[in-house]
């Protein structure tokens, strides 16, 4: 079997994958919290752990992917105040948003999608296990857990509990015995949701939510736990903890985080008024050009997001497709997609710079074919693109669908039909005017010898 090298940030290193079970991987990505719209920088998880998932189901018989909904959370109640609705009414309109905009990211269905208000029984349980081990204790009504009973707390993000207790300049809330504590579970409002508990009416803390659907759906142990770099601490580093204490074992064999996306160089923040949604940005560019900028830069690497790198993604993928249009009658031979190079390249590391290397690469290669070898290396542009979630449209359908003119296809051919009949009876004044039309429409015209074709600018 080739070997998937991981770049784990518990340990820093490039590690070879060995996986607990080979013939059943665990990958757990934390989800949304859905009291808004998604933004680029979230699409950016869910683009990468797309991609490793897709690598890991080519290579095993079984992968368990799965990213969780959460949905009861502080900035949930708010919003519906804020709103006037429900809160479970906000929660469930935001995660169908969530679903339609990464669905249009190309992204595949994850085996699992846990939402936190549906597994409190097993947050309950992660409480109680925790406070009968020593790890945690009750004050004014809420379970915190105390990090000074774990030694080995900031393992995960490289720093040090002595440091952290010594450096702590927070206010500390009443009810916690030490700045770093963190919140288990809290009483609720009467106006908030909230579910029975030995410690009374409450909800559960943000960090306790992961640890227990994991449990709850993979497993004690898991393979693979993903998310944004900005989840390093305190989120994952407090789940570790959690996990840890309340279960045994190490939790996680393999922890990945992708880096920051930024725009145009700055930070996103709504101070600065430059954080784009993904359905913002839907609007303006196909969703598999925007996966295809995420895709551009190595996940640890930052990502500066641009209308720069927008640009850059649809003119390269207008070449793949335009590679396609021209071979769209000719059968693709079979490739087995361990033998394509973008295969190869995600195997080190999610390597995706050098894997759309070989998109261009066999782009090239199809566009300067002989006819009898066009099948064969259609078949192998094809696979290069299906693992990393590219080239899923029909390349017709690519240059000529879009919502940036107000000339659907069928009118767009009839102006064709008249440029042409145009030329035929020698008025090129009316043939240029037609195509200046086009053009300001958004419409860009090929000619060639079998024919015009035409896409969207």
């Amino acid at each position: 079997m080739p070997e998937l090298r991981l770049t784990n940030t518990f340990s820093g290193e490039r590690e070879v994958f060995v996986p607990i079970d080979p013939e059943r991987i665990t990958l757990y990505v934390c989800g949304p919290t859905v009291y808004n719209l998604a933004h680029i920088g979230n699409a950016r998880p869910v683009v990468v752990f797309d991609t490793l998932y897709r690598v890991l189901d080519a290579l095993y018989p079984k992968v368990i992917y799965a990213r969780n909904i959460t949905d009861i959370d502080d900035k949930i109640i708010a919003a519906a105040h804020e709103r006037g609705q429900a809160i479970d009414a906000v929660s469930a309109e935001f995660t169908d948003k969530y679903r339609e905009d990464v669905a249009a990211l190309n992204t595949l269905v994850p085996s699992l999608e846990p939402h936190a208000t549906d597994n409190i029984p097993a947050m309950i349980d992660l409480t109680q296990r925790l406070i009968d081990a020593g790890n945690a204790y009750i004050s004014e009504g809420h379970v915190l857990f105390s990090v000074a009973s774990m030694p080995s707390y900031g393992a995960l993000s490289g720093r040090h509990l002595d440091d952290m207790l010594a450096g702590a300049r927070v206010e500390v809330a009443t009810y916690k015995r030490q700045a770093g504590d963190f919140v288990l579970w809290k009483p609720s409002e009467d106006d908030a949701p909230g579910w029975d508990s030995p410690w009374g009416r409450g909800r559960p803390g943000w960090h306790a939510e992961c640890s227990a659907m994991i449990r709850a759906h993979l497993g004690d142990t898991i393979d693979i736990h993903g998310g944004g770099r900005d989840l390093i601490f305190p989120h994952h580093e407090n789940e570790r903890a959690q996990s840890c204490c309340a279960y045994g074992g190490d939790f996680v064999h393999y922890w990945l985080h992708n880096a920051y996306v930024d725009m145009d160089g700055e930070k996103m923040s709504k101070s600065l008024g430059n954080v784009r949604t993904i359905r913002d940005l839907l609007s303006n560019y196909q969703g598999e050009v925007l996966r295809f900028a995420l895709l551009s830069a190595h996940y640890r690497s930052p990502l500066s997001f641009s209308q720069a790198v927008l640009d850059n993604a649809k003119g390269a993928l207008d070449g793949f497709y335009g590679a396609l249009r021209n071979v769209q009658d000719i059968q693709a031979q079979p490739v087995d997609i361990s033998h394509s190079a973008a295969f190869n390249a995600l195997l080190d590391d999610l390597n995706t710079p050098e894997a759309i290397a070989a998109l261009h690469a066999a782009s090239k290669a199809l566009n300067k074919a002989a006819p009898q070898d066009r099948p064969r290396l259609k078949g192998i542009l094809l696979a290069n693109a299906e693992i990393l979630g590219v080239l899923q449209c029909d390349p017709e359908e690519w240059f000529t669908s879009g919502r940036d003119s107000g000339l659907d296809a069928a009118a767009v051919e009839a102006l064709i039909n008249d440029r042409l009949e145009a030329r035929a009876n020698r008025d090129f004044d009316r043939a240029d005017q037609i195509r200046d039309e086009l053009v300001t429409a958004g419409i860009v015209l090929e000619d060639g010898s079998e024919g015009t074709t035409w896409r969207r600018r």
